[in-house]
């Protein structure tokens, strides 16, 4: 009986090192392009200075969205390093919630990833049952049957917004 891989040999952890080594130089170009993008608009405006609200409005909405790229790049970055240092204590690749190895596609594609597929798709599903049995208005979708009568439903929401006319 064979026993479970319980981490990925150092020449799987290697393998995966490089690729994060890879990703993070493309993140990190890509920080100093965002970075040299939102100088220039920077610039750009303090130059112009035209006063119409159009174009600053439209600098400030580039600005905005340039900066939210910046953010998420920046985070990207901290994963990919956080990765790293797993590979150096050798714990890359295991499944945070399950224990399990994460499968080499997935890390392959998502090379920060901390869960297994399986462990990430794992939530709690509501108990629509329960909602239902306390709201009498909350139905199942296949039923057909209306909760109320919409005629009644109707008359009453008007009553709520409009008053007693």
């Amino acid at each position: 009986m064979a026993i479970p891989a319980v981490r990925y040999s150092d020449e799987e952890l290697h393998e995966f090192k490089v690729l994060i080594d890879e990703k993070l130089a493309a993140a990190r170009k890509e920080v100093q392009f965002l970075r040299e993008q939102m100088l220039e608009i920077n610039e750009n405006s303090a130059n112009q200075q035209s006063g119409d609200w159009t174009d600053e409005s439209s600098s400030h909405t580039e600005m905005e969205m340039l900066n939210n790229m910046l953010a998420r790049q920046q985070q990207f970055i901290r994963n990919l390093e956080n990765a790293i240092i797993r590979i150096q204590n050798k714990t890359y690749g295991i499944c945070s919630m399950t224990g399990q190895l994460i499968s080499k596609e997935r890390l392959k594609l998502v090379p920060h990833a901390t869960k297994s597929v399986e462990a990430k798709n794992a939530r709690p599903v509501p108990n629509t049952a329960t909602h239902a049995a306390a709201d009498p208005k909350l139905r199942r979708v296949e039923d057909d049957t209306p909760s109320t009568d919409p005629v009644e439903e109707t008359a009453e929401l008007q009553k709520e917004f409009f008053g007693n006319e």
